[in-house]
Formats: structure tokens, sequence, C-alpha cells
């Protein structure tokens, strides 16, 4: 008989991880929507509303004045006109990615699917097109597990600006869009927020009850092998979680309906291990400091959450160091690529994404299916661990990451060393080393004194980016 999970702590504790989450490491996100059309940066769709901000300023003289052209007016103009899923797909493939995640809907309450529940949708508005039954079809045809992340637990409360005015100027006083009485099913009807009483999840019970009427329609849709909320659990400490409880296990019960088994990940951000055991996880932007006993997922970007004209890139480097870090940690990263408004990345995210696949051309025996070892890492460097903070790490030669699969630990070299001499420190004596490979290049000679192993590598390396020794155990 299968399994069958009641919307309860106890019973969702009972899940188990799927092992294509724990085997994948590496998935690519399409974190998509109409808020790319200025193509400038996250949040557009909240501050656009907010009088003096940066892209409040940038929308009044580029399009108009919020009272006359508001984020309903820039929906329509989000055409997704060069939208090829089937290539990007191979792409991030041959990028090394073996899952991929797709944004059903932002704060903005857009939803890039056909939906039932919400009117403003890519299919009547916009596009004219199903983009996340385009991503699900493009991703089954390799074989990728595929996700949907949901950002709607929040847009109530976060969309209350829509309900201002000017408070100076030519327009003071004249109420922006989302006052417009026959947008309110979009724009919320809100008034009980302002910014000073703007809970991140709103205790309003008609929007709880939306929300689960939404979560529904996407898992039913597509029963997602990952729902990602961008959020804690919803609602939190409002109705008991109840909402939310209900969500995950129709998540779950769904996909036993599919496979026979539960092969569903839930993802959410309160830490709480009350709270996240129901799931996994998820940390934006940054890590964790240790081995983790649970899978956990970071999710990033290669700039910002949407295209952004302004925005600094990530280093193929960067994404990959950060990558190994995090799973020798038992942690997976799902990395957002920017899409411009016609669907197209532009020639640097395509460049690091091809430099990203040529670097698991060589190491990939390293990332997929493994597992922590006894030890994630060995060495004084660490990444730096505050908030939405991601910088660059100064690795030493003497810094390793660790992860094993069977009898063979497989160490990643954070900075390759000088002299060619590579000298890992964490082995016992008792752990006796059979062999050791460079993967990319072969077997090594190497020595072991009680316990440390010294490894001598080529003088030219398999890869410009973080090598990996293959150290096979007696």
């Amino acid at each position: 008989m299968p399994e069958r999970f009641a919307p309860t702590f106890e019973s969702l504790y009972e899940k188990k991880i799927p092992d294509w989450f724990r085997d994948t490491k590496f998935g690519i996100w399409a974190h998509w929507g109409p808020q790319s059309v200025p193509m400038y940066g996250d949040w557009y769709a909240r501050n656009m509303y907010i009088e003096g901000s940066d892209q409040y300023r940038y929308h009044v003289r580029h399009y108009g004045h919020p009272s006359k052209f508001g984020y309903k007016d820039i929906c329509a103009l989000w055409k997704a006109e060069k939208f090829d899923p089937n290539e990007l797909m191979s792409l991030y493939v041959r990028a090394g990615a073996r899952f991929f995640v797709a944004q059903a809907t932002h704060h903005d309450h857009f939803f890039n699917y056909d939906s039932a529940v919400n009117r403003m949708n890519s299919v009547n508005v916009g596009p004219g097109r199903d983009i996340c039954a385009l991503w699900r079809d493009a991703a089954a045809k390799y074989n990728l597990p595929f996700g949907l992340t949901e950002h709607l637990a929040a847009s109530f409360s976060w969309w209350h600006v829509n309900k201002g005015a000017d408070k100076w100027g030519p327009y003071a006083g004249i109420p922006y869009d989302g006052n417009d009485p026959a947008y309110r099913d979009f724009y919320h009807d809100n008034y009980e927020h302002n910014e000073n009483n703007w809970p991140w999840l709103t205790p309003n019970k008609d929007f709880h009850d939306y929300w689960l009427r939404a979560v529904k329609e996407m898992i039913d849709r597509f029963t997602p092998d990952l729902l990602y909320s961008d959020s804690g659990l919803p609602f939190e400490d409002q109705d008991n979680f109840a909402h939310g409880l209900e969500a995950v296990a129709y998540l779950y019960n769904k996909s036993v309906e599919k496979y026979g088994y539960n092969n569903a990940v839930y993802t959410q951000k309160n830490r709480d291990a009350k709270i996240f055991k129901v799931g996994v996880l998820d940390i934006e932007k940054s890590q964790l400091p240790g081995i983790q006993e649970d899978p956990w997922e970071t999710d990033t970007c290669i700039g910002n959450w949407f295209y952004d004209v302004r925005q600094r890139y990530k280093k193929p480097h960067h994404i990959i160091e950060m990558l190994v870090d995090i799973i020798s940690k038992n942690g997976t990263m799902l990395l957002n690529i920017l899409q411009r408004p016609d669907g197209t990345i532009d020639e640097w995210e395509r460049w690091t994404l091809e430099e990203i696949g040529s670097w698991f051309d060589v190491a990939s025996e390293g990332v997929y299916g493994t597992r922590p070892w006894k030890v994630f890492g060995e060495g004084d460097a660490r990444v730096v661990i505050d908030g939405f903070r991601e910088s660059e790490v100064a690795w030493g030669t003497s810094d390793y990451r660790f992860t094993s699969k069977g009898k063979d630990v497989f160490a990643f070299m954070m900075h390759a060393p000088d002299d060619g001499r590579a000298v890992v420190k964490s082995f016992t004596p008792e752990e006796k080393i059979a062999a050791v490979k460079l993967l990319g290049y072969g077997e090594v000679p190497f020595e072991q004194c009680f316990g440390v192993l010294t490894a001598r590598l080529p003088e030219k390396l398999p890869t410009k980016y973080t090598n990996c020794l293959k150290i096979t155990l007696e």
C-alpha cells in the first residue's frame, strides 16, 4: 500500500529525502517573469510604487507615473518572444545541471502558467503561453527532476505600497493604479497593511485560503519534484501552520500517486528544525558552517534575482568553489540564470555556463552521487556566513573540501599547490590508501606517512578551476 501523508508535523517528519535530490547536487533556476521587463532588478513590482526609490525614478522617467502606467501594464509588455526552453535546457545540462526549477509566481502575483484561480497569468496576459509547462516539457527531454517556486505567501502585505500616492511633486495625492477596483483581484485588497504594519506573512485569513488554492493548483497541474516557498512554512505563528502543512502533505501525496512513493522535496526558509524537517531547509544566498545531518539547499543567483543591466555577475571559479563547499556539507546548489524579457540569456551568462560545464567534464565524479565524508574540509579558509553576503574566499594551498562515495574520498584542492605537492592531513594511519587519481588526468604517485597523504601532481592540471583528487581506500 503506497504511503500517505497527513497534514501534521508528525506525519510529514516520516518523509524521506528522495535520492535524486541528494545525488544531483546542482540545479538551474529560471527566476523569471514580468519583473524582467524593465531589466532593472529585483522587487521592481514593489519598488516602482515607493516614491523616491531608484526603481520608482526609473519607472516614471521610462514608462510614466504609476497612477497612469502601473505594474499591470508592465505585465502586458512581457512577450518572451525569443524564449527557447529546449535550447536553454540543453545548455543547462551541458553546464552540469541535473535538475531544473521554474518560477510559478513571484511576490508580484503574476502566474507563469495557465491558471484558473488567477486571471493575471502568462496565457491570458503577455507571452500568451504556459511558461511553466514549456519548461517542464523541456526538462522531461533530459529526464531532469522538475520543480516550481512559489513566492506568493508574502505577496499580500509586500504589495501594500501599490495603494499609495506621491507625497510631493506634480502627482502628489493622486492614487497609484493599485487602487483601481477593476484590478483589485490582482493588486490585492490589502488596505489593512502599511509601512508601520507590514508583517512578512499576512494574518489575513482569506488570503491564506487563496494561497492554499493556488499552491494546490500548481501541484495538480505539474506534480513537481520540488516545491520551494520563498518564506518559512506558511503561515508562521498565525494559524498553527495549518495551510502550509496541508500544502506539503498534498505535494507528497500527489507525488505518491504519480510514482508509487514520494519523490518530491519541499523547501522553505525557517531554520527551526521543528519546521524545516517537514521538508528541506533552504538558505538564500548564504551557506551553513559544517556538515549537516539533513540535506539542505542554497539558492543563489549569477547576478541579481531578475535581470538587471547594472548587475555584476559571479565568475565561474566563484560559483564552482561555492558549489564544492556546499556539497561537502551535505548541501545542494540551485543557481538562478537571469533571462531578459524576450527569454534569452546574455553572452556573459552563456560563457559562464560553458566554463562551469568544462569543469564538470573533469570533476563530476566527485560531485554527483556523493555524500559528505567524516569532515567537510581542512585548512583555515572559510566562507563568510553573514546574511546575504557571498564574498569570494582567499583559499590557500592547504584548503581542501571533501566528498565521498563508497571507498573513494574526493579531495577538492581549493587552491592548487604551487610546488606540485598536494598534502592532505585528514586521514588516520588506519585509513590505508590504495590509489590516488587526479580527475581528468589519471593516477598520480603518492606517499602516506602516519596517515598524511602527499600526492605529486602533473605540471599541467586538467582544469583551470578547482581540481580534485580521487583517493581510494583499501
